[in-house]
């Protein structure tokens, strides 16, 4: 296993007209000095592409663990729109440094997002209706193939405030797809799941780990509140290693257990502003630390 962290986890989410908190050189000297073997590329374009990206982060000793790209699968249209989108990631993915075996970039494939889930992160709203499970699936599975085409393995984020948010989502996916499972702790806590017992029941399928700590009395009082899942996260409904309730020693034996291979991506989604630079930097060196108290 190698750990790698994400831009997320300091507030990067997309690419916008005002700057990011920090530079992408800051971002991944600060992770490279914490002892990660990886990064996330986060926004396409935030790390650079081609040349830039090779050099900045084999400058720093990191390589591209994958990145995070969303299409809209529940919307035949929409999807199709979104592909070029797709293919500029690959591109990106495609020329990252050299990695060893097993540790190529993985396209994270993600959908894009049901509105009422989003106002409503692990609230139990309804999902998609039996009738349209089949073309979801169909066009997450296209997806995949393209992604395999380049000589890419993807996998597949489920996500708060998405059509796939539960366990039972989840499961409906895996008997729809042959695509592997990015296992994201923190979501699944999240949206009523058990991180653990979905390692074991899922570990023929998990081909990438994100690792994150949730706070489901954080949920709580913000569902009370209204609050969807972006104020949600400012709220830190993603808490640091150990703050939240995930049983993070279980998760590592567990992982153990199943002989996982492959990268870790420590994330602690927040929003840019909720916290300083500096804080962010000393949190996800603390959440590697965390990591490497438990043998990895």
């Amino acid at each position: 296993m190698k750990v790698a962290n994400a831009p997320v986890s300091f507030g990067v989410f997309e690419l916008a007209t005002e700057a990011p908190p920090l530079s992408a050189d800051e971002m991944v000297r600060a992770l490279a000095d914490a002892g990660y073997e990886g990064i996330d590329s986060g926004p396409i374009g935030y790390l650079g592409t081609g040349s830039g990206l090779s050099d900045r982060l084999a400058g720093n000793g990191l390589l591209l663990a994958g990145g995070w790209v969303d299409l809209r699968y529940g919307d035949a249209a929409a999807y199709e729109a979104g592909l070029p989108a797709l293919e500029a990631a690959l591109d990106v993915f495609a020329a990252a440094p050299y990695a060893p075996e097993g540790f190529a970039p993985r396209p994270t494939l993600a959908c894009s997002g049901s509105p009422e889930r989003f106002a409503r992160p692990g609230g139990s709203v309804p999902g998609m209706a039996a009738s349209e499970w089949a073309g979801y699936a169909a066009r997450v599975q296209e997806a995949a193939d393209r992604c395999r085409e380049r000589g890419l393995e993807p996998a597949f984020h489920h996500h708060l405030g998405t059509y796939v948010e539960t366990p039972e989502d989840v499961e409906r996916l895996l008997e729809l797809t042959d695509v592997q499972l990015c296992l994201d702790t923190g979501h699944l806590l999240l949206a009523g799941g058990d991180p653990v017992t979905a390692l074991r029941d899922w570990a023929s399928r998990v081909g990438h780990v994100h690792i994150k700590d949730g706070d489901t009395k954080i949920q709580a009082r913000a569902l009370a509140d209204g609050a969807d899942l972006r104020e949600l996260m400012g709220r830190g409904g993603f808490a640091p290693l150990g703050e939240g309730e995930l049983d993070l020693p279980a998760v590592v034996r567990t992982l153990d257990e199943i002989d996982y291979t492959g990268w870790i991506v420590i994330e602690q989604d927040t929003l840019p502003g909720r916290r300083t630079v500096a804080q962010n930097i000393a949190d996800q060196a603390a959440n590697r630390q965390k990591l490497k108290d438990l043998g990895i």
